[in-house]
């Protein structure tokens, strides 16, 4: 977007249209950018974890929980409609510039890390047949995937217009794939193998620990429901931003419960466990041999390519907006007549190049990039959440429009409370390690306001400062002792 001036001078000079979405588009940006490489990772990620009762029940808990975040946004795109950016806007308004700001970062940083779980897959996969890719974190594949993320900066800063058509081609391609694979395992499903799963095996622990252990799980495949609301200054009808939340949702919960429950009736939950990333393509090897594992693997890639374009957009329009709003500095709020804010764009890429680098150092790069990305995305859900319930019980108050109804207030309650569930599910490992992010982010609120002249914090905002400083700093000392571990 380019300013225009107020003079009689600059009158003539008119800004370039904002590209305005349909509700097709919107709903391909919430489906391309949730189908990534989680779906591929589900099988071996739940045999992991649980048996085939855990899963219903993980699924339950996450179907009901995510579906009440979906609606959340739906709310919210509606009482709300002055809100743009969708999750860093909705945090802002409810609870301030500082935990707005964190609401930002933290769904910018968790896009950016989630970006480099799809290259490392990719690279894994390819692995299988190129040794020297390793499990997609060996030098030679971050210096390959390093040339692929580049390439989607280039291609991405020619304009989001034509970006998001691509998207949207991609989704249907890479949704082929995953259906043929439901189809496949129900028609080579084995009953008694299915049985054997049911309860899970002696390594998987109680029900309840099976449970809370696929949380990141789940929560990882669920990013990018809040998609359309993201885009939403871009939607040519505000109402088409809900709409498109909830029809992509439940297209994509559909397929993600069908691949993990269909695969525990093709092979052993422990045999599953084992098998290498994209473990889809292992479970679908075992039942028509080496062809189904090219399939899926060639389908992996598309899909994956496709969802990396779909979160790098967004990643780089919450930076935008947040500039914008004066929360971010200045220099993020660029962008150029074809509507594309290159600064953020380029920020968003130079993070996932660094955490890509970083992926040499872990022992399981891949894992640990998914879960840490669950782990950052949680902050800005559960900020969401708690706006809607505040909202809720304030009607005709804080900008809203319309009265709320008691739906939306339980909705909102019930999302808040699965948001919270999540962050103790993920553990005190990654939410010290999100604090070692948070902190040093911190630095960029501080440049945005000395840029306006403006106090830097005010007391609440130091007490939180302190507290994110304070766990980065345990955070780091966790893991120079090996408390904990990448």
């Amino acid at each position: 977007m380019t300013d225009t001036g107020s003079n009689a001078k600059t009158a003539a000079v008119e800004p370039p249209a904002a590209v305005k979405l349909t509700l097709l588009t919107l709903t391909a940006m919430v489906v391309g950018s949730m189908v990534g490489a989680g779906v591929f990772s589900l099988p071996r990620r739940f045999a992991e974890e649980t048996g085939v009762a855990g899963a219903l029940i993980a699924w339950a808990i996450a179907g009901v929980g995510m579906l009440m975040l979906a609606f959340v946004f739906q709310t919210l795109a509606v009482r709300r409609p002055d809100l743009d950016a969708g999750v860093y806007a909705y945090a802002k308004a409810g609870f301030g510039e500082y935990l707005g700001f964190f609401s930002a970062f933290g769904y910018w940083a968790s896009a950016c890390v989630g970006n480099v779980t799809y290259w490392v897959l990719i690279m894994s996969t390819i692995g299988a047949v190129w040794p020297s890719l390793g499990d997609g974190d060996t030098l030679l594949a971050v210096v390959l995937s390093t040339l692929g993320l580049w390439a989607f900066f280039f291609l991405i800063r020619r304009g989001v217009k034509e970006a998001t058509a691509i998207n949207k081609i991609v989704t249907v391609a890479k949704v082929v794939p995953i259906l043929v694979f439901v189809i496949l395992a129900l028609f080579y499903f084995q009953p008694s193998v299915f049985a054997d799963n049911f309860g899970g095996a002696d390594y998987a622990g109680s029900l309840f620990n099976q449970v809370r252990g696929t949380m990141l799980a789940t929560v990882f495949v669920f990013l990018g429901v809040e998609g359309a609301s993201v885009y939403s200054r871009h939607a040519k009808r505000r109402e088409d931003v809900g709409r498109a939340t909830i029809l992509g949702f439940l297209s994509v919960f559909a397929i993600f419960a069908s691949v993990t429950i269909v695969s525990y009736g093709l092979m052993p939950m422990s045999e599953i466990a084992e098998l290498r990333q994209p473990s889809m393509a292992g479970v679908l090897e075992h039942a028509v041999g080496t062809w189904g594992k090219v399939f899926i693997s060639v389908g992996l890639i598309v899909s994956v390519l496709g969802a990396y374009l779909a979160w790098t957009l967004m990643a780089a329009e919450v930076l935008f907006v947040a500039a914008k709003d004066n929360d971010m500095p200045r220099f993020l709020g660029r962008s150029t007549a074809a509507d594309v804010p290159v600064p953020a764009l380029l920020m968003t890429t130079s993070l996932s190049q660094i955490v890509l680098v970083v992926t040499m150092f872990s022992d399981d790069a891949f894992n640990f990039a998914l879960d840490l990305t669950s782990a950052l995305s949680l902050i800005p859900f559960l900020l969401a959440a708690a706006f809607a319930v505040k909202i809720a019980f304030r009607p005709g108050r804080e900008g809203t429009v319309g009265d709320s109804t008691r739906r939306e207030l339980v909705t909102a309650a019930i999302a808040t409370l699965y948001t919270a569930f999540l962050l103790y599910a993920a553990g005190l490992k990654f939410v010290l390690i999100s604090f070692i992010l948070y902190a040093p982010a911190t630095l960029l609120f501080i440049k945005a306001r000395r840029e306006q002249k403006r106090r830097l914090f005010s007391p609440a905002e130091a007490v939180i400062c302190a507290v994110s400083v304070a766990g980065a700093i345990v955070g780091v000392t966790a893991l120079a002792a090996g408390w904990i571990e990448l």
